[in-house]
């Protein structure tokens, strides 16, 4: 599931680099670390790290303006320092050269990524707890009882004879009674699951937005570049006027990048995650009574004797 989650994620990494290959070609080079930085953050909160994604988009917008003005907005700037290059970034949130773009993209990444990121904590919990109980120690009177169950009918030479049923359920109850009391805090934790899968499943506005990401960008950019002269005016105020070389800054010079859809890319990434969504649900129903019926499951197979077969009741055959 959240395999299918990160295919989507590069997938659209993908998209947002080609943006800069093709339209943005002259910052392309530069922009590959801030995209890189972006969707690494992106994956990071979603796997419960210390981070928000407004941060994310802050930072990434903090780093793409000082490309963007000296490239695309002044394009004859001839020398950038680096004290320049901060002042940029440091006025960038001041100044917003790229209008409610950004911000706009914070707010649907922070909208439809929270139940991600909570599902992944949410199975991260659930593979804590598994892990725990599956190394749980044995009682002594539990190794006692399981070893009277397995091993005595073989003193008196009945090497082929097993368990009954019954008996086996006494005994594995009997070692499991405190792993058995997870049993309903095992059901509400799946029921939350179920919520959270289907809170992330509700519409494919999730994908949209994810996919949305290079689209955002791009309309960013062109909002900064046709706010050029406004922008040019407010920076060489607060952080003075670099070095630059007469070049053609006229708005005749944007080219707008469409919007880039995709779609066939979009439906099968659409589709994947909504198989394993089903997948996903579908396996969390049948585990709700993992930990009620362990003493059935222990009990079955070639471990006990099912049929109408002599089997041992811990005391003789019968």
């Amino acid at each position: 599931f959240l395999e299918a989650f990160e295919s989507l994620l590069r997938s659209a990494e993908n998209r947002t680099s080609s943006l800069f290959e093709t339209a943005y070609r002259p910052v392309a080079k530069e922009a590959a670390a801030p995209v890189k930085e972006l969707f690494t953050d992106i994956s990071l909160y979603i796997l419960g790290a210390e981070t928000t994604v407004e941060s994310a988009v802050l930072r990434f917008f903090d780093g793409l303006f000082p490309l963007v003005y000296s490239q695309l907005i002044n394009p004859g700037i001839t020398e950038l320092s680096e004290d320049y290059t901060e002042c940029l970034r440091l006025m960038r949130q001041d100044i917003n050269p790229f209008g409610h773009y950004s911000k706009n993209m914070d707010t649907e990444l922070s909208k439809y990524l929270w139940a991600s990121r909570m599902l992944s904590q949410a199975l991260s919990l659930g593979i804590e707890v598994i892990n725990t109980t599956e190394h749980a120690a044995l009682a002594k009177e539990c190794s006692k009882a399981l070893v009277k169950m397995q091993y005595c009918p073989h003193c008196q030479g009945l090497t082929l004879i097993r368990p009954c049923v019954g008996y086996c359920l006494n005994v594995m109850r009997g070692c499991l009674a405190s792993v058995s009391e997870l049993d309903a805090h095992w059901r509400e934790y799946i029921s939350t699951l179920e919520h959270l899968t289907n809170e992330k499943a509700a519409s494919h506005d999730l994908e949209v937005a994810v996919m949305g990401i290079q689209n955002s960008i791009n309309e960013a950019i062109l909002h900064a570049q046709l706010n050029g002269p406004q922008i040019s005016a407010t920076v060489d105020k607060v952080c003075g006027q670099p070095r630059k070389q007469e070049a053609d800054l006229s708005s005749d010079n944007i080219v707008p990048v469409k919007e880039v859809t995709e779609a066939q890319t979009f439906v099968m990434t659409h589709t994947s995650l909504n198989n394993k969504r089903r997948e996903f649900t579908s396996y969390m129903k049948r585990s709700r009574i993992f930990y009620a019926s362990i003493a059935e499951r222990l009990c079955d197979g070639d471990l006990v004797m099912r049929d109408s077969s002599a089997c041992w009741n811990g005391e003789d055959v019968v």
